[in-house]
């Protein structure tokens, strides 16, 4: 087995990239403000449609103030969920991307370790409801 085996297939190397994958991979930079392409980003790339679609998406939702769209939640609102979302759903690669993130805009291990501590709260709290299929009760209002 390759030592420095990172994905299924191998990434693509930023100095190889062409075309379309090199215009992403500068952006990705830019709105970032990284110097190097992370490897989700370079493996991703091995199909270009499927980089493009998720870097488009990933751009306007987490960065929406590079395309021009004033957001409802500040960056580090958005990077909290990010985190929560992943550690909930097993991924090492975005909990160790989105803890970053966070602890480049300031967040400090005690907000890390009360971010994962509600999202584990609720993981407990949501299975039990959902395993004693509770009726909702507490419903917000409608606009």
């Amino acid at each position: 087995m390759e030592q420095d085996r990172i994905a299924t297939v191998r990434p693509v190397a930023e100095q190889q990239a062409t075309g379309r994958v090199a215009e992403i991979f500068a952006d990705i930079k830019r709105t970032k403000d990284i110097d190097f392409v992370p490897a989700l980003w370079r493996t991703l790339a091995t199909n270009p449609v499927q980089l493009e679609l998720v870097w488009t998406s990933l751009k306007t939702l987490m960065h929406p103030e590079a395309v021009g769209r004033k957001p409802s939640l500040d960056p580090a609102t958005r990077e909290i969920i990010a985190l929560a979302v992943s550690a909930t759903n097993g991924c090492a690669y975005c909990v160790n991307s989105h803890t970053a993130a966070l602890r480049k805009l300031g967040a400090s291990t005690e907000m890390l370790g009360e971010v994962l501590a509600i999202a584990s709260l609720f993981n407990m709290t949501n299975t039990l409801a959902e395993g004693y299929q509770i009726e909702p009760d507490v419903l917000p209002p409608v606009e």
